[in-house]
């Protein structure tokens, strides 16, 4: 008895030790599963107006990788713009715009109340009637499906009551919205006859999460010279500009009516056409979705008969369906006895280029006019490398005064001068351009896209 009962006990007590065990290794397989779990932490909820636009807007719509994400992001040094969480306020509210026409206008990112101040807002709203046509870049998220109208509205909102950092002042049901309010495109009608011409890119197709961009070249059709004093632009939703070139070389020049697309279907860069950019001189252009454009009374433009000129169209499309694309240019015309100014296309290259492989260097070239000229637009023209490109006034007491600036090498600014920039003769303008070059290898002035370049374009007449 006494034996078995010492078995019997010590059954007991295996039994509970396994037990304590089992329950042991059950706790820390629990305990372990829970520290292993790599579901992320939901976000916080909302606290306010602002918080909500970041969650339910700028995060899932502006902040993605390409955009407005970071400073490594392509699109970075044309805008300057981050709008992740914790940095998109400060950066937006009471911040001038790097839109120069924008900047000119008096316009923050956002102007507490005061959303028509606000590019922000105009970014945002499609139409452009309320912002009477200015150029204030194309309607965003670019490429991307337009925000609801609802969102529209809760951003407007905010913006009215203060654009504040904290606090509930706008109706959150407006984010509910999914109706979003697009305009039915309507091309431009052609001028009528004896009034001008246009010239077209038919509808065309840009795939799936693809940028398009190509050029062809088009006979303007007019059979004697033409003097042209407005132009209009128009294009369909998704653009990122419209450009029409003349040619530096009329003796090279590309077949006519030929699509020549700048991106391979693999995204690789198609010499070739690349190639072509390098005799292209600047003639009109636009980067918002409509632009109309009129040279100062008695001035023209002169296009000789018989001219062709390079049509150029830049679509982004960030959706996973196919988008369309169309783009038309209407040149108005006016009779020679009325035209008192012949308005030039200003052409000022560098050609003494010499960037050191693995260098940053800032480039200069003074250039001076024997004649009063006057100049009505300005453009700018580099390669790759090109960094930063500025316009500053030469001689006379303006000396050194910066008149343009432009950050993004592929999709320069254009401004247009309301008050044209007086120039005496002596005085001229200079460029200053800096390029980085992160080759290994010395960097010249060049035709192909491996070389570099720096070009003032623009409008001028001489008095």
């Amino acid at each position: 008895m006494h034996n078995k009962h010492v078995t019997m006990l010590n059954y007991t007590r295996l039994g509970l030790f396994i037990g304590v065990l089992f329950l042991t290794l059950l706790q820390n397989s629990c305990q372990k599963k829970a520290d292993d779990d790599s579901t992320p932490t939901p976000e916080p909820a909302p606290s306010g107006t602002f918080d909500l636009i970041q969650q339910k807007i700028l995060t899932p719509s502006c902040a993605s990788s390409g955009c407005h994400a970071s400073e490594q992001d392509a699109s970075f040094a044309q805008h300057g713009l981050i709008l992740t969480s914790g940095k998109s306020y400060t950066n937006l509210v009471g911040v001038d715009p790097k839109n120069s026409a924008a900047r000119t206008d008096g316009l923050k990112r956002v102007t507490a109340f005061s959303s028509i101040q606000s590019l922000l807002y105009h970014k945002l709203t499609t139409a452009a009637s309320h912002h009477a046509g200015k150029q204030y870049g194309n309607p965003m998220p670019l490429g991307g499906n337009l925000l609801p109208d609802g969102q529209v509205e809760f951003i407007r909102r905010w913006i009215d009551a203060g654009a504040p950092r904290t606090g509930d002042v706008a109706d959150v049901k407006l984010l509910a919205s999914s109706t979003t309010t697009t305009t039915a495109w309507e091309p431009l009608p052609v001028p009528a006859a004896g009034a001008g011409y246009q010239m077209s890119l038919a509808s065309f197709e840009v795939p799936a999460n693809f940028e398009r961009e190509f050029f062809s070249r088009r006979m303007v059709g007019n059979t004697q010279d033409i003097y042209v004093n407005r132009y209009q632009i128009k294009m369909r939703s998704g653009s990122h500009h419209f450009l029409a070139y003349d040619f530096r070389n009329k003796n090279q020049l590309p077949a006519l009516n030929t699509v020549r697309d700048l991106r391979n279907s693999d995204n690789s860069l198609n010499l070739a056409t690349a190639l072509t950019m390098s005799n292209h001189v600047y003639l009109a252009g636009a980067q918002a979705p409509y632009v109309d454009y009129t040279l100062p009374e008695g001035a023209a433009l002169l296009i000789p008969a018989g001219t062709s000129l390079d049509l150029n169209s830049h679509y982004v499309n960030k959706t996973n369906s196919v988008m369309t694309g169309e783009a038309q240019i209407n040149f108005f015309t006016v009779d020679k006895s009325k035209v008192t100014r012949v308005v030039q296309t200003l052409d000022l290259s560098n050609t003494s280029l010499n960037i050191p492989a693995n260098s940053r260097v800032t480039l200069t070239k003074s250039f001076t006019f024997s004649k009063p000229r006057k100049i009505l637009a300005l453009t700018s023209h580099m390669h790759k490398l090109g960094e930063k490109f500025v316009i500053k006034i030469k001689g006379g007491s303006r000396d050194g005064q910066v008149v343009y600036t432009s950050t993004d090498w592929e999709h320069p600014d254009i401004i247009s001068l309301t008050t044209p920039l007086a120039l005496a003769a002596g005085e001229g303008l200079t460029s200053e351009i800096t390029y980085n070059n992160t080759t290994n290898k010395l960097v010249t002035f060049g035709l192909t896209s491996e070389d570099e370049m720096g070009i003032i374009f623009g409008y001028y007449y001489e008095d």
